[in-house]
């Protein structure tokens, strides 16, 4: 699995760089952003518009490295494609996350 990280006005911005966060890699995924996340601090947005397919697996990951945030920083999300904004929206999971339309709204937003 793997992700390319950058700065963007004050919000961390890590891409995910794989079309599926699936049974197949969410322990892999949720190993590598537990890494990723050691030192994080204020937003971090996690970019998903690569993913085209997530499932449980892979929404169970997503939610265990929001619960491993360090104090003070906080996992939003942007770029969701159809079919991962569809999986989101059915289990209520776009309650839970701040989801932006791409990482330019997310830069813009003061969420």
């Amino acid at each position: 699995m793997n992700f390319t990280s950058r700065s963007l006005d004050g919000i961390e911005l890590i891409t995910v760089d794989a079309d599926r966060i699936d049974a197949a890699v969410a322990i892999q995924f949720k190993d590598r952003m537990r890494e990723h996340m050691a030192d994080a601090s204020g937003r971090v947005v996690l970019d998903l518009h690569r993913v085209d397919f997530i499932d449980s697996s892979g929404l169970g990951a997503i939610v265990a490295v929001m619960k491993l945030m360090p104090q003070g920083a906080k996992l939003e999300l942007a770029g969701l494609t159809p079919s991962v904004d569809k999986v989101f929206r059915m289990t209520r999971m776009d309650s839970i996350f701040t989801i932006h339309t791409d990482s330019e709204s997310a830069s813009a937003s003061h969420a």
